[in-house]
């Protein structure tokens, strides 16, 4: 790779943020020892996963010095009561300042919530003195909320959730479901500044990780048209049973980014299928 090339690249990790479940957590001895100090590390709520290992896991993440962002599912919260409990145990208990809203993947709501606009328009965020609140992107659309395709009605979602968010005092990015295609990525971050959303992009990337392993997941969590980087892979039989490592997209969005400073990805958002360590330890090698 050119010099110049490898500086972008290594520009465009610098900061990057991890996702991780309770189970994960708790399976580590020491995110000191594989993670940069204060990285962000999203914490993702499963539907049948309770509270209580989720404050575990942040408090451990804050213990240890990293910035803990626990999943805030709209779509499982009964009712406001719920929402103050929570907030208020993530806060006492681990220190927690920061918070990704979603409407979560249960396709009906348990109770009050059943978006993310809801949670930002109750006002406990504010309340609680929240520094940072990110809302979900979807490159490549979201068949929730445009169940016909394309992104007309996540676009006027994210504009009005940009405009709710602009009332508080928190720092605010899009954080997004991953995805495989830098172009892909590109016209969907170029179509929703075009419709003023003008909010930071974290763009979600698969960490590297058995092509079996992202398939699955890729099925599981509706990926798109970017899939198909994925499928074509595996049809290569000299290539079928090497890992998956995402150089390609990052090279891509690295160039993107180099060639236009208004390209709105701020930030990298890593999801360590293969295991947080191997992500790890292959995004300092990236860098060299």
């Amino acid at each position: 790779m050119e010099k110049t090339n490898n500086t972008n690249l290594k520009s465009l990790i610098e900061g990057y943020s991890v996702e991780v479940i309770p189970k994960t957590v708790s399976k580590i001895d020491s995110f000191s020892e594989i993670l940069p100090q204060k990285t962000r590390v999203y914490i993702a709520h499963l539907k049948d996963e309770g509270i209580e290992p989720m404050v575990a896991a942040a408090k451990r993440l804050s213990d240890e010095g990293f910035a803990a962002m626990p999943h805030i599912p709209a779509r499982i919260i009964k009712n406001q009561a719920m929402l103050n409990d929570w907030i208020s145990m993530y806060q006492n208990e681990a220190g927690v300042e920061e918070a990704l809203l979603l409407a979560g993947g249960s396709p009906e709501p348990v109770g009050d919530y059943d978006s993310s606009i809801q949670l930002i328009e109750s006002g406990l965020f504010d309340k609680f003195g929240f520094k940072r609140l990110h809302i979900a992107g979807h490159p490549e659309g979201n068949k929730d909320i445009d169940p016909e395709g394309g992104i007309k009605n996540v676009s006027e979602a994210l504009s009005f959730k940009q405009k709710l968010l602009q009332r508080t005092d928190a720092k605010t990015a899009i954080a997004t479901q991953f995805c495989f295609d830098a172009e892909v990525v590109k016209k969907w971050a170029d179509e929703i500044k075009g419709a003023g959303v003008d909010i930071p992009i974290h763009i979600g990337i698969a960490g590297p990780a058995k092509l079996q392993t992202l398939l699955k997941f890729s099925v599981e969590c509706g990926i798109g048209s970017s899939m198909k980087i994925l499928t074509k892979r595996a049809k290569d039989m000299t290539k079928l049973l090497l890992p998956y490592k995402p150089t390609q997209i990052l090279r891509d969005l690295a160039e993107y980014k180099a060639k236009d400073p208004e390209f709105n990805i701020e930030q990298l958002h890593f999801f360590p299928f293969g295991g947080v360590k191997q992500t790890s330890d292959w995004l300092i090698e990236a860098q060299n």
